[in-house]
């Protein structure tokens, strides 16, 4: 771990928009800088101003969303090099956030981002969803950016909310077809869509949406499938 870049973007102006404290603010650029110069931050985003941009504003933008603001145990499937969950955990100081990847390395890294950056509400889990039976039936929220299609995204979610939690999947340009397997997934499994919401998390982002699916009634105790098996046969596809 480094310290952050000297170069790094202030941060002020995103503090101010989500109102954030100052310490916050460091804290976040203090993660943006482990990403730029951590040789084994799993990401291809390094420049200081994309960091910024698509990590950290990408991120945050999810804090217009209530059930965001509100939740208070949050779980970031395929958290990979920590992003949206770290932003997320240190936005949200309140909240219980556990981070949940299936590839070790990426878990040391956050590890060891999550210490680095004193962050005691944060856990990181090495497993996958489908086999994270500590976390069934127990979230208010479960974080997914460019994880999965949205059926199978619908599916690693919905056992591990409680019954009005919501998922929230960072998504680019709408697809009409991915759409509507999430739709078919989400009666299957509990789960109501929402219009997804467009935002703008920096001046001249395109194509940024959140999609939220909200737990309406219980899972089927037939889910989680097992391991591997929501990719092999998605709910949501004929």
């Amino acid at each position: 771990m480094t310290e952050p870049a000297p170069s790094f973007p202030p941060l002020g102006l995103l503090a101010e928009r989500f109102e954030l404290s100052m310490a916050q603010a460091k804290q976040l650029a203090s993660f943006g800088g482990i990403l730029i110069a951590d040789e084994h931050a799993p990401t291809t985003v390094r420049e200081p101003g994309r960091v910024r941009d698509d990590h950290l504003a990408d991120t945050l933008v999810a804090l217009e969303l209530p059930v965001i603001r509100d939740a208070r145990d949050l779980a970031d499937i395929g958290a990979g090099a920590g992003v949206p969950g770290i932003p997320l955990a240190i936005a949200l100081a309140e909240a219980r956030v556990t981070l949940v990847e299936g590839n070790g390395r990426k878990c040391e890294f956050m590890r060891a981002a999550v210490v680095e950056l004193d962050l005691a509400n944060v856990e990181v889990v090495h497993g996958r969803a489908e086999t994270w039976t500590a976390g069934l039936g127990c979230m208010d929220v479960v974080t997914a950016r460019a994880l999965a299609p949205l059926d199978v995204v619908a599916e690693y979610a919905a056992p591990l909310l409680r019954v009005g939690g919501a998922l929230v999947a960072w998504r680019g340009q709408r697809d009409p077809d991915d759409e509507a397997a999430g739709r078919r997934a989400a009666e299957i499994l509990g789960l109501s869509t929402e219009e997804p919401l467009r935002v703008e998390p920096y001046a001249g982002a395109l194509n940024r949406y959140l999609h939220v699916m909200v737990k309406t009634t219980a899972t089927p105790d037939r889910f989680p499938r097992r391991d591997g098996v929501a990719r092999k046969r998605p709910l949501g596809r004929p």
